[in-house]
């Protein structure tokens, strides 16, 4: 069988989570990347021996506006699909079944629902190295059930994927990085930048409208150059740390 995973991982803990679930369920594994800024709408042609992982984060319960453009430009022709929400610890909330709409919306068939965790994408110290070996574990047995239920045949969903229709008011980008005085002006921010918020020719500035908070600059510079403002983050921190105090575990819907 051969899995597509379509994926928007810009720190990446969703990729990390996808590709352990994708193990279970194909040893050929296509990666159709929504992180990249040039990315281009698909037909996905294959109907028989085929199987999508849609992995994508949550921010604030909610799935990301721009990965939601884009999985809209996918068309699916009824392939069977799983859908993998991230989450760093604090709730998911509306996300799975915003992404369920979406991929139904696309043509998919969706057959399965996965929530799991990562790290933070801002505030580290929530769910810190995750996903780990725990995890691991428990993706790869989540894989396997529902490798499972695709061998026998079964394709139609017969599970209640939880959140709230309408969905819950989107929250804004908040947290926009910034460059220090140790940017080097290198242009990699730019060029990996999923929302195209940062400018070739201004590359110490970022357009607050464009940014998504995603982190993917503060990530993949090399000089650790690109910030987010201190005191916001301990603020952000503090709201949440209740809800992150505890571990969430992965949840399967089958």
């Amino acid at each position: 069988m051969k899995c597509n995973l379509i994926l928007f991982s810009p720190t990446g803990g969703t990729e990390k989570a996808a590709q352990v679930l994708c193990s279970s369920l194909s040893p050929d594994t296509k990666t159709i990347d929504l992180t990249e800024n040039n990315f281009a709408s698909i037909n996905l042609t294959e109907t028989f021996d085929a199987v999508a992982v849609i992995a994508l984060p949550s921010y604030g319960g909610r799935v990301p506006s721009l990965p939601a453009e884009r999985l809209a430009s996918i068309h699916a022709n009824g392939m069977p699909c799983v859908l993998l929400c991230v989450y760093g610890n604090r709730a998911y909330e509306d996300t799975l079944a915003e992404m369920e709409d979406l991929a139904k919306q696309c043509g998919f068939t969706v057959i399965a629902a996965v929530a799991a965790v990562a790290e933070h994408s801002i505030m580290h110290q929530y769910a810190t190295g995750r996903p780990d070996a725990i995890d691991e574990k428990n993706l790869k047995e989540i894989g396997l059930k529902i490798l499972e239920k695709l061998s026998h045949g079964q394709t139609e969903a017969s599970f209640k994927i939880p959140g709230s229709r309408p969905y819950k008011k989107a929250g804004g980008a908040g947290l926009v990085p910034r460059a220090s005085s140790a940017c080097v002006s290198c242009g990699l921010c730019a060029e990996k930048c999923p929302a195209g918020a940062i400018s070739k020719a201004n590359l110490k500035s970022t357009n607050a409208h464009k940014c998504i908070s995603c982190m993917r600059c503060v990530v993949k510079c090399p000089r650790a150059a690109r910030k987010v403002n201190g005191v916001m983050v301990s603020v952000a921190s503090l709201a949440i740390k209740k809800s992150c105090s505890v571990r969430k575990e992965c949840e399967l819907y089958l």
